[in-house]
């Protein structure tokens, strides 16, 4: 029989094994996104970006189901096989120093299946100033309730 000091050691060593390895999964999923928090693009910023002259505006594409940020390209979602290869042509088309912004916002931002492949895109294909629109809960809440401008304005 254990006495009771052992029998809590053998529990908190099992407890703390479990909680490392949880931390070491996190870890590794917040390792997933293929951004740095400084590609990230607060709405605000886009916002003033878009009075900008067109030679002067960044690419903006939306690569989940619908555009509604105005002057914004759409491919279609990029966890589809269309529309990534909607993106590749796109892409290939411009210039890798363009600033090229992407963005879904069909869903919470960290569950979001179409930015992670349209940016590592980005990246694979060399842009130098990829960034992604930061709608960390949809494009409803983060872009459209807060009046910023919609393709049909």
């Amino acid at each position: 029989m254990r006495s009771i000091p052992e029998f809590f050691h053998w529990r908190s060593f099992l407890l703390l094994s479990l909680l490392s390895s949880g931390m070491a999964l996190t870890g590794s999923a917040q390792q997933k996104d293929p951004w740095q928090v400084n590609q990230l693009l607060d709405p605000s910023v886009l916002v003033q970006q878009l009075n900008l002259p067109e030679s002067q505006r960044p690419v903006v594409i939306d690569v989940g189901p619908a555009g509604v940020i105005r002057y914004s390209e759409v491919t279609g979602p990029t966890h589809e096989k269309d529309g990534l290869k909607n993106l590749a042509q796109m892409l290939q088309k411009m210039q890798k120093e363009k600033e090229v912004v992407i963005y879904c916002g069909c869903c919470p931002f960290d569950k979001c299946p179409n930015v992670r492949p349209a940016f590592k895109m980005l990246l694979d294909m060399g842009f130098k100033d990829p960034r992604l629109l930061n709608l960390p809960h949809n494009l409803k809440a983060d872009w459209i309730d807060q009046g910023y401008p919609l393709a049909d304005q």
